[in-house]
């Protein structure tokens, strides 16, 4: 690092990376002395970039707070992680309401030397997946940050939300936290309006107003669990009772959490789940390498014979013969 320029830019960097850094380890780092750095941070100074400097035994050199750097300095590291961010945000529907995602990368890739350009590129260009892309359901910014501020200060706000029959209602909540969950942002907390705990989809939310009032979430709350178990509950024709002679731990991780809540139980694993169409929860029980016992509703018992029988003929059918 012979050139000093390299140097100013390098310590540029370092500042934007770490909230504090000494004199000596800046010097370390830049592979000089102290009064060098001195120096190296008059001449950020003179840029116009605001270095602050804290004397004494334990000061240090750092930015001024809520400064905006109008050139990012990124490492090849740091360049790959924004971009695969942004890529998979786009996949998994996280996007907000402007394409934001898409104008980040565009001025990431347009402000990089061509050496990490022509990487990243490919890597955008070939990258695959191997779940499905999920079409999202786009909040505000503006909403989704300060439904998050709200939440992380414990503030009571008012918001104007609109319900899927389109009724239009005003009311104070507070937020107990953001969940995003398969393309869909939500707010989980309480309703002032009803009184309850209630979870509200971020995209049908137009508006957040400040309250002066604050609030203590209840102890231990987790807020994805309440949403997950909120939707596992939905309208649907079917109310499913089984249990399934296995460890939960395992069952958990073979079956969505958005679909079924689980009860540890002496026999086993305690499953209620909610579905529309009792062929698909025959599937996923069929696909389950542990026993189980019904106990409602005796039409999932059929259900499963239809399946049975369905498996029944496949393996029975020879290769030339083809299904009616």
């Amino acid at each position: 690092m012979s050139h000093p320029l390299t140097r100013v830019l390098t310590l540029l960097e370092l500042l934007q990376s770490n909230a504090r850094l000494t004199g000596a380890e800046l010097a370390d780092r830049l592979d000089t002395d102290v009064r060098t750095v001195r120096r190296y941070t008059a001449h950020l100074r003179e840029l116009g970039i605001p270095v602050e400097a804290e004397r004494g035994r334990y000061g240090g050199y750092r930015l001024a707070r809520g400064y905006r750097m109008p050139p990012l300095v990124l490492t090849n590291d740091e360049a790959l992680a924004v971009v695969l961010g942004l890529l998979a945000a786009e996949r998994l529907g996280m996007g907000t309401a402007a394409p934001a995602s898409a104008g980040a990368l565009a001025k990431i890739e347009r402000v990089l030397p061509q050496a990490l350009r022509e990487p990243l590129a490919a890597m955008r260009e070939t990258l695959s997946f191997t779940a499905n892309a999920v079409i999202g359901q786009a909040p505000g910014t503006g909403i989704l940050l300060a439904l998050a501020q709200a939440s992380r200060a414990r503030t009571t706000v008012g918001i104007h939300h609109q319900s899927w029959r389109q009724e239009h209602t005003e009311r104070d909540i507070n937020p107990y936290g953001v969940v995003f969950h398969t393309g869909r942002w939500y707010v989980v907390g309480h309703d002032h309006l009803r009184d309850s705990l209630r979870t509200f989809r971020i995209d049908r939310i137009t508006s957040v107003t400040s309250r002066a009032d604050s609030f203590t979430a209840p102890d231990g709350f987790d807020p994805v669990a309440h949403l997950t178990s909120t939707l596992a509950q939905g309208p649907y024709r079917w109310h499913v009772e089984v249990t399934i002679h296995g460890p939960l731990d395992e069952i958990a991780r073979r079956l969505p959490r958005s679909a079924v809540t689980l009860t540890a139980q002496p026999t086993g694993v305690l499953m209620h789940a909610r579905a529309e169409r009792l062929d698909g929860m025959a599937h996923m029980l069929a696909s389950l390498e542990w026993p189980f016992t019904i106990h409602h509703p005796d039409e999932l018992r059929q259900a499963l014979k239809n399946l049975a029988a369905q498996l029944i003929a496949a393996a029975q059918r020879g290769p030339e013969e083809l299904p009616q």
